[in-house]
């Protein structure tokens, strides 16, 4: 649900962030190669959209210390303006899980980074069912006892992240590092209201509980 686009295109960048957001997905932007591998360093990200000519570190590099760096917790999905098959296979070669040329259709992109994200951890089916409540994250839909529930995308990042728990105790600093971005204030009341409003949208019998002094749980 961590996704980082590094792209130096002010304007694509901005438009697949915002575009992913929509998927509940929480999004950082680095503009250069130098940005990327910074955030990279302090983020774990599940999915690294990454443009191969980025200025400061060029994407081949940036590529390879990620690969060498978390390449086991982190997948890459590599853009390009270059489209011949020799240079797809040097993308791939260089440890890259995908290519995307440039022009792309961003329904495209949006199928392939969630084929990266189901690889990222564990095989978990495609519907995510407990407690009375279904979730679909490829379709953004959420259904209570029959009931369409209709959520924001925060919420709907949130709502995934406990149910994957699957029981366990989610804490407060995981629902923020992966349902937030990195413009989070750990000291505001947004993830509190949030619970709160998803809490209400999610009706009766209530099913997130609070664990004082430990986070929040669906159990």
């Amino acid at each position: 649900m961590r996704v980082l686009v590094a792209e130096d295109d002010e304007v694509l960048a901005d438009a697949i962030a915002r575009g992913l957001r929509q998927y509940a997905m929480s999004v950082d932007v680095a503009l250069d190669g130098a940005q990327a591998l910074e955030r990279a360093g302090s983020t774990r990200y599940d999915v690294v959209v990454l443009d191969r000519d980025l200025p400061e570190v060029l994407g081949d590099e940036v590529c390879r210390r990620l690969v060498r760096d978390g390449g086991q917790h982190t997948r890459i999905l590599m853009l390009t303006a270059a489209s011949t098959v020799q240079d797809r296979i040097e993308g791939l070669n260089l440890g890259a899980d995908d290519y995307l040329p440039k022009p792309f259709a961003f329904a495209e992109l949006v199928a392939r980074v969630h084929a990266l994200l189901r690889r990222v951890a564990p095989a978990r089916p495609p519907v995510i069912e407990r407690a009375g409540i279904r979730l679909d994250p490829a379709q953004r839909v959420v259904v209570r006892d029959s009931r369409y529930v209709r959520l924001a995308p925060k919420e709907f990042a949130v709502l995934y992240v406990l149910l994957s728990a699957e029981g366990a105790v989610v804490s407060a600093e995981e629902l923020l590092e992966r349902a937030w971005d990195e413009n989070a204030d750990p000291f505001t009341n947004t993830m509190r209201t949030t619970i709160g409003t998803l809490r209400k949208k999610l009706g009766q019998p209530g099913v997130i509980d609070t664990v004082v002094g430990a986070g929040y749980r669906i159990p």
